[in-house]
């Protein structure tokens, strides 16, 4: 899947799980080439996300969350992913 196609689809299912009040996504791939993940297709992202949806969730929670909404994007298209996961109250 090329890099752009990537980043919507991360995009896609956030927005759908999690309705963002802010959401950031950068593809980071390109400073990690020739990392063994970066062999097999695939990518390094940065998420910032601020959403109500993880008030009351420890940030091993809130990463948890991220992975399942991400589903099998974090085995097929993936290697490594920086989350940061705040709250509208934690962002302002």
């Amino acid at each position: 899947m090329p890099a752009a196609a990537r980043v919507a689809a991360i995009r896609e299912r956030l927005e759908a799980v999690f309705r963002p009040h802010a959401l950031e996504i950068v593809d980071d791939s390109h400073r990690h080439a020739g990392h063994a993940g970066a062999r097999d297709g695939r990518g390094h992202f940065d998420v910032h996300i601020v959403s109500a949806a993880f008030a009351g969730m420890a940030p091993l929670a809130r990463h948890r969350a991220v992975y399942a909404a991400l589903g099998e994007l974090m085995t097929t298209d993936i290697h490594a992913l920086r989350i940061e996961a705040l709250t509208p109250a934690e962002a302002s």
